[in-house]
């Protein structure tokens, strides 16, 4: 199947923000000790690694298999689990589903996109008062020990590590992805350092992630209440949407800084999601989630219409910047 998450996203977006006036500024290298703050250091190695362990192993050739997808899924189970030694197991033990293969070019990619979004949050530790991180691909289904859902690296995760160092506790991320950040929500549901919201279609309704989003998951031991599920039934517009980011802003009203992320997937139109959010709700959003008045680092999630995202992430970042006139 033809894949939806592509660079175009990107150059779409990045395209649309220079013609408004936006400056460009371009990421900087950041060490791996701000990954390993958020990822397993076996994941990070695995996703570094990966496609040239597939090589070596000959699995381009025989079978003909030119991407890294898993055939097996035996992390969890009756019994005890032990690490895979095969290559062509290991992928199994990392993914958690076949959407997300790694290829030529997936870790650099991955990793450029980390460094963006610490790039934006260096930005705004120095003073900015908000920095969007264009990057793809996203991050907010990606765990601390797994990865799947077209996300690699969890960079709202990373960002969110990075700035509460830089403004101290608690950060928020509040995320506006059609889909629920499933991996953020499992890096701080125990803790009440980062307070979680998250926007999204209901998965019992049949949307991915499917098993986790649902409105009584609300963190546990230090983390009890630090995070807030909002699902939204299949076809909820703006006002529902709205009345829910608002929620949202409110649950990360009490943070020092504030990490939004930003998938505009679940405007109208979008193949990829049943929400029917507008233009001029992505703009409100934006005035909402502004008026917190936050340091503020935005990174790009979903959206795969590619004749929209461009204009919707604009509108976003124009209500931020100026409100909704």
């Amino acid at each position: 199947m033809p894949a939806v998450e592509v660079a175009a996203r990107v150059e779409r977006i990045r395209e649309t923000l220079v013609a408004a006036g936006a400056p460009l500024v371009a990421a900087e290298p950041h060490g791996d000790e701000e990954l390993l703050a958020v990822h397993d250091a076996a994941l990070v190695e695995w996703l570094r690694g990966a496609w040239a362990e597939w090589e070596r192993a000959g699995l381009r050739d025989d079978p003909g298999q030119n991407r890294v997808v898993p055939y097996n899924f035996m992390r969890r189970g009756a019994g005890p689990r032990r690490e895979p030694v095969a290559v062509w197991a290991r992928a199994g033990w990392f993914a958690y589903d076949t959407m997300t293969p790694i290829g030529p070019g997936t870790w650099e990619a991955a990793r450029a996109a980390a460094d963006c979004a610490l790039t934006a949050v260096d930005l705004v530790a120095g003073g900015e008062a908000a920095a969007y991180a264009c990057i793809r691909p996203p991050g907010h289904h990606a765990g601390r020990s797994g990865f799947g859902g077209a996300c690699y690296l969890n960079n709202a995760a990373i960002a969110a590590e990075a700035l509460r160092a830089r403004v101290g506790d608690p950060v928020a991320v509040v995320d506006v992805d059609a889909h629920h950040g499933n991996g953020t929500q499992e890096l701080f549901y125990e803790r009440a350092e980062v307070v979680v919201a998250s926007v999204h279609v209901d998965p019992g309704a049949g949307w991915f992630p499917h098993v986790a989003g649902f409105a009584d998951e609300t963190g546990d031991g230090a983390g009890l209440g630090a995070n807030h599920n909002l699902p939204l039934a299949p076809g909820a517009g703006d006002d529902e949407w709205l009345a829910a980011v608002a929620e949202a802003a409110a649950h990360a009203a009490g943070a020092r800084g504030l990490v939004v992320s930003l998938g505009v997937d679940a405007a109208a139109g979008d193949p990829e999601s049943p929400l029917r959010v507008s233009e001029a709700g992505y703009r409100e959003a934006g005035r909402i989630l502004g008026a917190l008045g936050r340091p503020t680092v935005l990174v790009q999630e979903g959206g795969y219409d590619l004749g929209t995202i461009g204009p919707l992430v604009r509108e976003t970042l124009a209500g931020l910047e100026f409100g909704p006139g």
